[in-house]
């Protein structure tokens, strides 16, 4: 047995004890529920303290999208995959949480000079690129995480953050040209 069919025979049985344990935690199975929370909790803190840029809030609303998973996770019905529904919960949950904080309207339809990031120093397992992006303003962060990251389209992008499709694509181009000048100094 070569590696690649000891890796694809992994990947399987992984498969097949996440849908056990989906199933499992769908009947109130507190116990599947922490595999599956053990398994996806560093992705999900990952894509909340991206778009956030800052370590509290990161936490609080990751805490939070497992709460609400636990009160959802029987709405899943396995047309996608889990990963898909999970990320999509949790980023409607950031938005959310951003649409909450006191300045929403004006942080958002205002084009911001300063970026928002808080020392990314806190986090040194973060890669060089992760804490460029935190560097971002916020704005052009959460399309850039959106459609880099998390691979929506700018038209899926656009409704999230009302926002004008060309809005969306300027705010990408904007977040690229910021990551490259940073990136080359």
């Amino acid at each position: 047995m070569d590696n690649s069919t000891i890796i694809d025979a992994q990947k399987v049985f992984l498969a097949d004890q996440e849908q056990q344990w989906i199933k499992a935690a769908q009947q109130g199975d507190q116990q599947a529920f922490h595999h599956l929370y053990q398994q996806h909790h560093r992705r999900v803190y990952a894509l909340c303290w991206r778009m956030l840029a800052d370590k509290n809030s990161a936490e609080d609303v990751c805490q939070e999208v497992f709460v609400q998973l636990w009160q959802k996770i029987a709405n899943f019905r396995g047309e996608s995959k889990f990963t898909t529904w999970l990320h999509s919960v949790a980023t409607n949950i950031v938005l959310a949480h951003l649409r909450k904080q006191k300045n929403w309207l004006q942080r958002v339809f205002s084009i911001e000079d300063q970026p928002q990031a808080e020392d990314s120093a806190e986090m040194p397992e973060l890669h060089e690129l992760d804490k460029q992006i935190l560097k971002l303003p916020e704005r052009a962060r959460l399309v850039f995480v959106l459609f880099a990251v998390e691979g929506y389209r700018h038209e899926e992008i656009a409704k999230m953050l009302n926002m004008a499709v060309g809005s969306s694509k300027a705010q990408y181009h904007r977040a690229r040209s910021l990551l490259k000048e940073w990136v080359e100094e």
